[in-house]
């Protein structure tokens, strides 16, 4: 594959494999039917695709029942549905340092709305939670936990196997927005309670697509209510999982795209080791400061950086006028995680790989911040 660019996978990847596009249009134009609410052949078809899509995004997530994984039109959706289904009026939630507006945007809201509090867990410079901090931080008032696993602005990666053992019998919700097909998570192995995925970014897939798994249905309360294809014939949601939180038709052709994402995931074309020694070279340059995991072995497949004097704007509209570099400058829309590390308000520019990325590509980028910043 060509040289590509393109450096702004966090906020949706490019390219995709070709087999995505194919799929969605062969369902668009040859399979079409509903999904769960006809028994003709196409509909049985498409009913099938869709199944088969919920297994293998379940075995890609460690997911040993997949009929708890219901699908979503992001990873958005998967957090508000649990936040807004399964807090009550004066629950009290903890949170990482580094929480995305999907987060941080419902908890404002339901402190406005239900008096639900939340606090920072302790961590370290870098964002990193501080595991042995966690028990004096839990209350009587803690309903739940609310950690983003892969940092969207320096790619810290939260361990959350010990997480979750330090918070014993309180669940724990999981923004894996940019972790899930690029990061081992492993939901069973791990105990973990609710996890949020989205299948544009690490996955591959198209936009519009996304999970959410809940390990106990029968605690949360639905975002949407309406047909489901199932229990038809009662006015109540059904009682059972997906079914009770997948209301409506879903989006078929993006679940289809998914699936053909999952089943065409190349291998990536740098190790990690590579992508390390590419965040070095970038630290090297002279006004540089990184945004990175301080354990190279916490570090996801993106970062960011500012300069000393160079706002991130102009950093990022020369490296896409003057170079064809496209990268994202700003806040993220993760201003908690600009101000725990200590970026607020100006931001940085942020450095997402695909798969496809070479070495080679990554020394152009170098070569351009030389050019910008000499």
């Amino acid at each position: 594959m060509k040289s590509c660019m393109y450096f702004d996978n966090s906020a949706t990847s490019f390219p995709r494999p070709k087999e995505v596009a194919r799929e969605m249009a062969r369902y668009l134009d040859e399979l079409g039917g509903p999904y769960g609410r006809s028994a003709y052949p196409r509909a049985v078809e498409v009913s099938r695709r869709v199944e088969k899509a919920r297994d293998s995004l379940a075995a890609r997530l460690g997911v040993g029942r997949p009929e708890l994984l219901s699908f979503m039109p992001n990873a958005t959706t998967g957090l508000n549905l649990v936040l807004q289904g399964f807090l009550r009026p004066g629950d009290e939630v903890l949170i990482s340092g580094l929480e995305h507006n999907a987060v941080m945007r419902p908890l404002e809201a339901l402190k406005r709305l239900r008096g639900v509090t939340w606090r920072v867990l302790p961590s370290g410079l870098d964002g990193l939670i501080q595991t042995g901090e966690i028990s004096r931080m839990l209350t009587s008032k803690t309903r739940l936990v609310v950690v983003n696993h892969q940092s969207n602005v320096n790619g810290l990666i939260q361990p959350l196997k010990s997480i979750k053992e330090a918070i014993g019998d309180v669940p724990l919700l999981v923004d894996a927005a940019q972790s899930a097909g690029t990061t081992d998570l492993k939901i069973d192995t791990w105990n973990l309670d609710f996890v949020a995925c989205t299948g544009h970014k690490g996955l591959l897939g198209p936009t519009g697509t996304g999970s959410l798994f809940i390990r106990r249905p029968e605690l949360v309360e639905p975002l949407i209510y309406g047909g489901t294809g199932s229990v038809s014939e009662s006015f109540a949601m059904p009682g059972f999982a997906p079914d009770t939180f997948e209301a409506g038709t879903g989006n078929i052709a993006g679940i289809v795209g998914l699936l053909a994402a999952l089943e065409n995931t190349p291998s990536p074309a740098h190790s990690h080791v590579e992508f390390i020694a590419f965040i070095d070279a970038v630290a090297a340059l002279p006004g540089i400061c990184v945004l990175r995991a301080s354990d190279a072995n916490c570090q996801g497949n993106l970062f960011s950086f500012r300069h000393e004097s160079l706002d991130p704007s102009i950093i990022a509209t020369r490296l896409s006028e003057e170079f064809g570099m496209e990268v994202r400058a700003g806040l993220h829309c993760a201003p908690l995680a600009h101000q725990t590390l200590k970026t607020f308000p100006v931001g940085a520019v942020r450095l997402a790989p695909s798969r496809w990325h070479t070495t080679a590509d990554f020394a152009e980028v170098v070569r351009a911040l030389k050019e910008i910043v000499r």
